[in-house]
């Protein structure tokens, strides 16, 4: 099953179903699942129930055109995403593989939808694509769960494109900062049900494309830490929970590591495409004075 988050006419954002390219508003075609993913999550929702009977109901239904999304999840419990986690990626940045992942978090207010504008930043001129597989965890995760165990916990799989600001990312050695400008994060457009997708999303041919043009072509078998061992060494160090998001790190052809570097910049657009999941499109406008 495919979902999408988009936003009402009050200004909220809802869940909704997939049904084709037309969009069911699951609470209304279900009043007892939460009108958005993580409370749905959160709250035990047999959202795959609750899709079966939304989409056989005669439940009205909006061309996905027609919408203006949201992110995925508009407030995350957590996001915490890897650095160099391709082989490739490492070994273009100057590194061999790292011994642990290097993990660092996103907060919401960096968040953009399918279609919403990236912001280069108005202090620097380096503004940079990361194409990432994302995942949404189900349920709360038990403290140091195994591997065998972990991928019963993912609830589904999504697009991100992690845009980076090198120059304040490398302006000290945590790159918190250079991951976290606004209107940076993008997110969506539809979250794939782990039960579509082979176990830990392998496989799947992941792309980025400015203007275009492709730059980073990979599969995401090339992963050096699998979503299951992720899961397993976060969960040695903190409890998953519902509505948490792990973005799962970018493979070579950044923007960074090319000769000469290739920036984003006004009037680009950025396209992030995983097959088996879906097109994540964003237009990049300066930041305005």
């Amino acid at each position: 099953m495919k979902f999408t988050t988009f936003v009402a006419a009050d200004g909220r954002p809802r869940l909704g179903l997939l049904d084709g390219q037309q969009v069911i508003d699951l609470n209304a075609a279900q009043p007892q699942v939460p009108a958005d993913l993580r409370a749905a999550l959160a709250a035990g929702a047999d959202l795959a129930a609750a899709a079966q009977a939304a989409l056989l109901s005669g439940a009205p239904r909006t061309p996905l055109a027609d919408l203006t999304l949201a992110p995925l999840l508009p407030e995350p419990g957590k996001t915490i995403c890897l650095g160099l986690n391709y082989y490739d990626h490492a070994k273009e940045g100057g590194r061999e593989k790292p011994e642990y992942p290097w993990f660092f978090f996103r907060g919401k207010s960096s968040l953009i939808a399918h279609g919403a504008v990236g912001r280069v930043p108005k202090v620097s001129t380096k503004f940079d694509y990361e194409a990432e597989l994302a995942l949404v965890i189900a349920r709360d995760v038990p403290r140091h769960v195994s591997q065998a165990d972990a991928l019963q916990y993912v609830f589904g799989y999504t697009c991100f494109n992690d845009m980076s600001v090198r120059d304040y990312q490398k302006r000290t050695p945590q790159w918190t900062i250079g991951k976290n400008f606004d209107a940076t994060g993008a997110f969506g457009p539809v979250l794939v049900t782990a039960d579509e997708l082979a176990p830990g999303a392998t496989g799947l041919r992941i792309q980025s494309r400015l203007n275009g043009r492709v730059m980073q072509d990979a599969t995401t078998t090339d992963m050096i830490w699998s979503v299951a061992e992720t899961i397993a060494l976060l969960s040695d160090c903190m409890t998953l929970e519902a509505g948490d998001v792990i973005v799962m790190g970018t493979p070579a052809g950044v923007g960074q590591a090319r000769t000469p570097p290739v920036w984003m910049q006004h009037g680009d657009v950025i396209e992030i495409e995983i097959d088996g999941i879906g097109l994540l499109a964003n237009p990049i406008r300066n930041e305005e004075a």
